[in-house]
């Protein structure tokens, strides 16, 4: 078992803040992963699990124990840099025995570790190369065995792909996945690319200043944002946003203005909100071209990845939109497009920019239901 529980916890640099009262909870064999901006403090809370930072306030327990004063050796995790941190001068093998080495583990037991571990990473074929004759993907893989070989509780990752191009990458993310499900152990993620996020958590936490802004599944982040910044950032394309005004509010939803026309969003509304200002969230596969749509712009640029294509619409109404198409749509540069949006999955946001609660789907179908039965 491996449950780590962090409450209420706090770090200060003299009078800088840096996390903000954290309350977190990581489940036996979850992959957790912390996402968000640069300076977010998603790599400050990773090091303070791993005890490489104090913990000015607050509790990190782990298994039931309190562990704020163990030291880094003592609590049973192993951490994978960014940088591969590999000795140069020493073989894969060795570089995966070295903490049992230091750890005076049997020679015959770290062998069988070793041997192990790089079966589960396909390094079998490398283990008397050095450092310096591998290839970057190589390299992270030994890290990770390196990390793996200690059999530790929980496995802390800050950013371990950045260093990769692009194809590997994405080769590495599918070889965590792999791995992570192999191990059956509870991984701790640090990144800033918020595709990875989404490909490879059970769980993802968006940080923000030091402060947690949501938690929950890929999906549940993606389709129920509880604010704009999370709209915003999880999505890739972002998420468009709109300027707009309430017209009204009714048991179907909220009605606000777009371009020349009206969406109603299925989202929890009072007559306090008519003439309001709110933000309307779409996201870019829910705009649809559409000659007769609410909305016209000029398409500024085109980008064919081949099963899709996205377009930039910029707007008079609502600026610059993204729209996600077919890959073989004929729309041209400069080309004047109507747009129309898809209410049920649209978002509505308030002036402080949270997100506004959605009606029970399965009640707006049946009071739908129930009218249409009145009206025959």
């Amino acid at each position: 078992m491996a449950n780590l529980t962090l409450k209420a916890v706090h770090k200060t640099y003299g009078n800088h803040s840096v996390i903000k009262g954290v309350d977190l909870e990581i489940k036996d064999r979850e992959f957790v992963v912390f996402v968000g901006p640069s300076g977010c403090g998603k790599s400050t809370l990773l090091r303070m699990i791993a005890g490489l930072e104090e913990i000015t306030s607050g509790d990190l327990i782990l298994d039931g124990q309190r562990v704020n004063d163990v030291a880094p050796a003592g609590r049973g995790l192993a951490m994978v840099f960014q940088s591969y941190a590999l000795y140069p001068h020493m073989t894969v093998a060795e570089n995966m025995a070295f903490s049992l080495k230091l750890a005076r583990v049997p020679q015959e037991e770290r062998d069988a570790k070793v041997k192990a571990a790089a079966g589960v990473l396909q390094l079998d074929h490398l283990l008397d190369r050095k450092p310096g004759q591998l290839s970057g993907g190589q390299r992270q893989r030994v890290a990770i065995g390196r990390a793996i070989v200690r059999q530790p509780k929980v496995f802390l990752f800050d950013e371990p792909l950045s260093n990769l191009d692009a194809a590997l990458r994405v080769q590495m993310r599918i070889e965590l996945a792999r791995l992570h499900e192999q191990l059956d152990a509870t991984m701790v993620y640090v990144t800033h690319d918020q595709v990875e996020a989404m490909t490879l958590a059970s769980k993802i936490v968006v940080l923000r200043g030091g402060v947690v802004e949501q938690v929950g599944s890929p999906l549940e982040l993606y389709h129920h944002p509880r604010n704009l910044f999370v709209a915003g950032f999880i999505g890739s394309p972002t998420m468009n946003t709109i300027p707009v005004r309430c017209l009204g509010a009714g048991e179907d939803g909220v009605t606000v203005g777009v371009g020349q026309g009206a969406v109603t969003v299925p989202v929890r509304g009072s007559d306090a909100l008519t003439g309001r200002a709110l933000t309307l969230g779409v996201r870019p596969e829910h705009l649809t071209l559409d000659d007769a749509g609410p909305v016209r712009g000029e398409v500024s640029v085109v980008e064919r990845l081949g099963g899709q294509t996205f377009l930039y619409v910029q707007t008079a109404e609502a600026g610059l939109l993204v729209v996600e198409a077919d890959g073989e749509t004929a729309v041209d540069l400069h080309e004047t497009v109507g747009l129309s949006l898809r209410a049920d999955a649209c978002h509505l946001f308030n002036a402080d920019g949270l997100a506004l609660d959605r009606l029970n789907r399965h009640a707006l179908l049946d009071r739908k239901a129930g009218r249409g039965s009145r009206a025959r």
